[in-house]
């Protein structure tokens, strides 16, 4: 059963997603949780990074709207089958999430990437540090690590639910930036969920405005979360254009 250390709002801050606007977020510091308590906070919202457990509570805007696929419903685009056909040669392998000096290299270089176009702060992050940020011990946490000729290309982090799976985070080398690795992985997450007989996908935010996030509207059909419901209060997805 979980156990709260902590739970509070951050202070107002500049928005990650839509350029000039405040954001504020409820965080809540979680340990010992299980799989079917992280799916009832994941269907309600809620997104893990590490022990914290995070959503969005912003005062005057409401664009973070959690999206998540059923598997069974999902109908790749021709976009998406050109995606799957170029990454034919990708490789990809389930396990447990670990630190090692590939990874953080492979991190750092797709961090510096995003800090030339994106304005991203400087994050100088070490083995130990990756260890702290994607490697916290976790019942559900999975890792899906992408390779090409034997060089580690992508990694992608998720969580495996009794329902369903949660796709918390993924950087991939941007020297192999034309294969969309991050469409790639978002299908290859879909897939293992149908081979293990979940219903849906969890793909954190849709944030319209915001050109990093947009693209997961594109997977269809998908449905969205109304309101952001209190643990007690029951989660209701509708499907987008349902």
């Amino acid at each position: 059963m979980a156990v709260e250390h902590a739970r509070f709002p951050t202070p107002e801050h500049p928005c990650a997603y839509l350029a000039g606007r405040p954001a504020m977020l409820e965080v809540r510091l979680l340990t010992d949780v299980t799989p079917h308590e992280t799916e009832h906070l994941v269907e309600r919202g809620w997104r893990r990074f590490g022990p914290e457990y995070f959503r969005p509570i912003c005062r005057r805007c409401q664009e973070c709207v959690s999206l998540r696929v059923p598997v069974r419903e999902f109908r790749s685009t021709k976009s998406q089958r050109r995606v799957v056909r170029r990454c034919r040669h990708v490789t990809v392998e389930i396990g447990t999430p670990h630190a090692d000096p590939e990874r953080v290299a492979l991190y750092r270089k797709w961090h510096a990437a995003r800090e030339e176009a994106c304005g991203w702060q400087e994050n100088p992050l070490d083995e130990e540090g990756y260890r702290r940020q994607f490697c916290f011990p976790h019942s559900c946490g999975r890792e899906m690590s992408y390779h090409v000729d034997g060089r580690l290309v992508g990694v992608g982090m998720v969580d495996e639910m009794p329902d369903s799976l949660s796709s918390t985070y993924f950087f991939f080398d941007p020297d192999f930036k034309k294969l969309s690795l991050g469409v790639y992985s978002a299908l290859c997450e879909i897939s293992l969920a149908m081979q293990l007989g979940k219903t849906y996908v969890y793909f954190g935010y849709r944030v319209m405005g915001c050109k990093s996030l947009i693209y997961k509207s594109a997977f269809r059909p998908h449905e969205l979360l109304a309101d952001r419901p209190d643990e007690g209060e029951s989660a209701v997805w509708v499907e987008e254009g349902a």
